[in-house]
Parts: structure tokens; sequence; C-alpha cells
């Protein structure tokens, strides 16, 4: 399989537009999932734990991110990692931001 990033965009943005959501998963196996989530500038973020381990890469823009106890400012370019069950969010987005979800294994799979 191929992804096209601009593609993926284009997509989210019809999605977010139509439905008003946030996320656009493009990949789903057994194993593992891949989607893409955007917070415009401002945006509050919404999610809950989820029940799967996860990893962000941060596409483009600049937040601050909660991870259990722990926080950090991020941007372009940075890698995060979410244990499953742990209460995670972006906040204090200050530029629109855009990033790739992995879930391991798929999301959801373990409800």
């Amino acid at each position: 399989m191929n992804f096209k990033l601009a593609d993926l965009h284009n997509h989210l943005n019809q999605l977010k537009e139509l439905e008003n959501t946030s996320y656009y998963e493009f990949l789903r196996v057994s194993s593992t999932s891949a989607g893409l989530y955007r917070l415009n500038k401002g945006e509050k973020d919404k999610q809950q734990p989820h029940t799967e381990d996860e990893i962000y890469l941060i596409i483009e823009g600049k937040a601050s991110f909660q991870n259990g106890n722990e926080t950090a400012e991020i941007s372009k370019g940075d890698i995060l990692f979410v244990e499953a069950n742990k209460e995670h969010r972006f906040y204090n987005v200050t530029e629109d931001l855009t990033t790739l979800v992995f879930f391991s294994p798929a999301e959801h799979s373990n409800k």
C-alpha cells in the first residue's frame, strides 16, 4: 500500500467540514492502525484514553502535550509515545496541528 500525505490531508479536511471530525483512519490491519489527526489553532482535544499503545508523529503545528503527569511543548518532527489506557491530550494549540497516529494493535482492538 502507498499513501500520499497530501491526499490524506485533503480527505481529512473534507471529513472535518462534513462530519466535524478531527481524525481520519487510513489503515487498519489486526496488528496496527494508522490515521491522521488534526486540531485547528485554539481547538480543544476531546480524545479519551485508548486501550492500545499509540505513537504520534507531529507533521505540522505547535501545541502543548500532556501524557499522564508529564507535559511537553511539541512541534513538527516530534515523536510521542502513549501507553494504553493513559490519560493524554494536546492543549494550547498555537498553530494548526496535524499528526500521524499509529495504534498497536489496531485502535479499539482491546475494548
